[in-house]
């Protein structure tokens, strides 16, 4: 038992975890508490929970004071992990396994490599003087290949139990909205976008231009415009490298300039933990500014984007006094768990200048994306086309006040 005053205090809180054992596709729910014999694992409806002792724990990435997520392994169980999203508990493991610290990482891998450890931080300092982030830096080179081999990686992990909806009419419409926002990206720039028959109000980006948006958030979105908004945002994560990024960071520099430089042995257990981990509030922040790029270059308007935002503000402040599960597990929990407030980025997009703008897809357009994944499913709602000058046959210009209630 720990009597060093600087120990945790194992005041029994339990800790939402998502734990792998390696050998499957799958993570599973688990509870999670900090005791003095070692980290203490317990499953639903399990007879006994797992102890794992904190000399023999590692990280895959080192964690500092800024850490908010741990995923953690054990020496004496290879390939199972365990990952928690709570910075009291990463502080708390941190003073109960200072081995996994950024610091005592640092110290181990300089004794053989000091003077290249040296170069590397001369660079990685650099880049942070003139304001690049060494993880994005990294992600940048990335080959394209590995990139998206990863990206399929990732989308098998969270979404490959999923049939990919492929009706005719619904992924012509699908094809033409991407192709239309894709005129505002670099040049050579392309997306796959797929719908999968998900029942999660969700969408998410992987690497290699990746893109999933599930069933239920196309039929929850009430116009083609809010989904146009919904995958220029997916679209800025992509550009931005946001996926690659998230990556790095999760498997480290070295496995990292391992991929770079040909190494594939890591690609395998790659796509299950980004699973657990989530962006920055500043790149979902990068990912708006982005998609409002996007959507002006397509001249789309961007009133789905600002509905959207505000219809998720007004989720999120439901959740507001609830516990973390039962806000994470609510409609709109998944989207919003680690995005800016929603009322803020409404405000954004609205005050941006209007520009010109046409309708994201024609009325028939709209309804066969709503089927793409079976016409029974989709509910079926008269579309009105976006409003226009009668007078000058032009769209409107102008976008709505979102301050107003």
């Amino acid at each position: 038992m720990h009597s060093d005053p600087s120990s945790p205090n194992y005041s029994g809180a339990i800790y939402a975890g998502r734990y792998s054992d390696g050998r499957s596709a799958q993570s599973v729910p688990a509870d999670v508490r900090l005791t003095d014999r070692g980290i203490e694992i317990g499953f639903p409806g399990a007879p006994q929970a797992l102890i794992w002792p904190y000399r023999a724990l590692g990280a895959a990435t080192p964690l500092s004071r800024k850490s908010t997520d741990a995923l953690v392994t054990y020496e004496f169980m290879p390939g199972a992990s365990l990952f928690v999203g709570d910075a009291t508990f990463v502080q708390a493991l941190m003073k109960a396994s200072p081995q996994i610290t950024s610091r005592a990482y640092g110290w181990q891998s300089a004794k053989p490599w000091v003077l290249a450890a040296s170069a590397v931080g001369v660079v990685f300092a650099g880049l942070w003087a003139i304001g690049l982030s060494p993880a994005r830096w990294v992600a940048n080179m990335l080959p394209d290949r590995t990139r998206a081999a990863v990206g399929e990686q990732v989308i098998n992990s969270m979404a490959g139990q999923y049939r990919t909806c492929d009706d005719t009419k619904g992924a012509a419409a699908l094809d033409k909205l991407t192709t239309r926002l894709t005129i505002g990206a670099p040049k050579d720039q392309t997306f796959k976008v797929r719908v999968v028959d998900w029942n999660l109000l969700n969408a998410f980006a992987a690497p290699g231009e990746q893109i999933v948006l599930t069933k239920r958030i196309i039929q929850n979105a009430k116009s083609p415009e809010e989904v146009a908004g919904v995958l220029a945002h997916e679209m800025g994560h992509g550009l931005e490298r946001h996926p690659e990024t998230a990556i790095v960071r999760f498997i480290g520099m070295t496995a990292a300039l391992e991929l770079i430089t040909g190494g594939g042995g890591t690609i395998a257990n790659i796509g299950l933990g980004l699973t657990a981990l989530s962006y920055t509030r500043s790149a979902e922040r990068e990912a708006d500014a982005r998609a409002l790029q996007l959507l002006e270059k397509a001249e789309i308007s961007p009133s789905g984007i600002v509905d959207f935002f505000k219809r998720m503000g007004e989720a999120q402040a439901k959740t507001k006094g609830q516990s973390k599960e039962t806000a994470r597990t609510s409609e709109w929990g998944s989207v919003f768990s680690t995005h800016p407030d929603s009322e803020e980025r409404a405000r954004n997009a609205a005050s941006k200048a209007a520009w010109r703008a046409t309708p994201a897809l024609s009325p028939d357009e709209w309804q066969a994306l709503r089927a793409i994944c079976g016409p029974e499913k989709a509910e079926r709602e008269k579309v009105e086309p976006a409003k226009s000058d009668p007078g000058k046959g032009e769209p409107e210009k102008t976008v709505p006040d979102v301050g107003r209630r």
